[in-house]
């Protein structure tokens, strides 16, 4: 059973700042694609950033230089640290795993809100 569990959502003014976690349970993570998406209202999901397994990240260009994705192997934990803060960020944030051995598996967290007021 693997669970996505998200954290650190919340109001905050533009220019500021929230930090995001996701605690992963099961044995996925370490092998896992772990990443995070958002969804506003009346738009589709869309991703955020992602981190392979070794590090290696990538960005969605409206969040490049103001948010960074990292993880923690050991603690099995992803956080995001997103900065600068815009209205335009304001969505559901959630966390996200793709295992692929053999076959693809994907996992999503709840989801946590984040409201950016301007």
């Amino acid at each position: 059973q693997v669970q996505l569990v998200e954290s650190g959502g919340g109001l905050v003014q533009a220019g500021g700042s929230l930090r995001l976690s996701c605690a992963a349970s099961g044995s996925i993570f370490r092998n896992a694609l772990m990443g995070w998406y958002r969804q506003a209202p009346g738009k589709q999901r869309e991703l955020v950033a992602d981190i392979t397994n070794g590090g290696g990240t990538n960005y969605a260009n409206a969040v490049k230089g103001r948010f960074t994705i990292s993880r923690d192997n050991a603690k099995n934990t992803l956080i995001l640290q997103m900065n600068s803060l815009k209205p335009e960020d304001t969505a559901v944030y959630y966390c996200n795993a793709k295992v692929d051995a053999n076959t693809l598996s994907i996992y999503w967290g709840q989801g946590t809100q984040v409201t950016v007021s301007s």
